[in-house]
């Protein structure tokens, strides 16, 4: 078994034998993000993935992050360390009863939150993420009627601060939609000083009560250019690695799952380590693979997201 030393050392050398690049999550361990040439949310990642020159994209993050940056490079290889490395939010929305659902709204455009599978994205007009679903929503009419899955916390946070009434997708990001008001509370009265940070797929009561609610780029970029010098964050525990290399001097605490640590790991996120990111690597397997008309169906709402986002100046 290679040393970590080692396996850094040879992750590089296959890079620029291979022409690839590695683009990484914020999630991911920070041994990944502090090797991969490219990190960020999912909007930066399809922005990038978009740009790519190189013949391989490694993709360090979970299955539907890897299959947008192959819809967005057919031509391109792509793999990812890890193939069961999947979604629980994407998962709750199987394209076969998202399908059924959609029959009931006929009129409805339909706005998917990237966290979705290729399947799910052909049957959609315009994919978004948290750092643009805002912007994506408010672009079309008032009016318009809009279906929003498949995550109903991020759906009902738009609806709240946009006025609109979207029909939501039952479906939710089991990581984010376990943290609780209490946890939050505990963490604030320990440290009044704190101010509280959360992703919009956390739940209502727990958005009730932060100071900042953002993407994880959004996040990131609050803690760095705000004043205070604690925060508690409400979102997966991989966000703290940036967050304190950007803001050394302050201090982060994530908002527990559970009693039992101090943590809040997406069990997906983490499967990918540094050794299956050097086999996958080697091998260049397991390869993201999918039909021709899956990928160009797919790549209609991206592109379209892409388009919105630079119409709007969203980076």
């Amino acid at each position: 078994m290679l040393t970590q030393e080692k396996l850094i050392e040879e992750i590089h050398r296959l890079k620029k034998e291979k022409n690839a690049i590695i683009l990484a999550h914020y999630y991911q361990i920070p041994e990944i993000q502090d090797i991969a040439d490219f990190i960020g949310d999912s909007l930066a990642l399809s922005q990038k993935a978009k740009t790519v020159d190189n013949e391989i994209i490694v993709f360090c993050g979970v299955h539907f992050m890897a299959e947008t940056a192959k819809i967005l490079n057919p031509t391109k290889k792509v793999i990812l360390p890890d193939l069961e490395a999947g979604c629980s939010l994407a998962d709750s929305c199987p394209a076969t009863d998202f399908k059924e659902f959609l029959k009931e709204y006929p009129d409805h455009k339909v706005i998917t939150y990237i966290n979705s599978s290729a399947a799910v994205k052909t049957m959609t007009d315009i994919v978004c993420t948290s750092s643009n679903a805002r912007q994506i929503v408010e672009y079309l009419p008032v009016n318009q009627k809009i279906i929003f899955a498949p995550d109903k916390n991020l759906g009902a946070y738009i609806n709240s601060v946009t006025g609109r009434k979207m029909v939501l997708w039952e479906g939710a990001c089991h990581v984010h939609n376990l943290l609780t008001t209490e946890a939050v509370l505990k963490l604030k009265m320990k440290h009044t000083d704190a101010k509280v940070v959360a992703h919009p797929e956390c739940n209502a009561a727990v958005l009730a009560i932060a100071d900042y609610i953002g993407s994880t780029n959004g996040m990131i970029k609050f803690t760095t250019s705000d004043l205070a010098q604690k925060y508690i964050v409400a979102s997966e525990t991989g966000i703290l690695h940036q967050m304190k290399t950007l803001s050394p001097e302050k201090e982060f605490l994530v908002v527990p799952s559970d009693e039992g640590c101090s943590c809040n790991d997406c069990p997906f996120m983490k499967q990918n380590t540094l050794e299956k990111l050097y086999n996958c690597m080697l091998s260049e397997m397991p390869e993201i693979l999918m039909s021709k008309d899956l990928m160009d169906k797919g790549r209609v709402p991206i592109e379209r997201m892409l388009e919105i986002s630079a119409e709007l100046k969203l980076i």
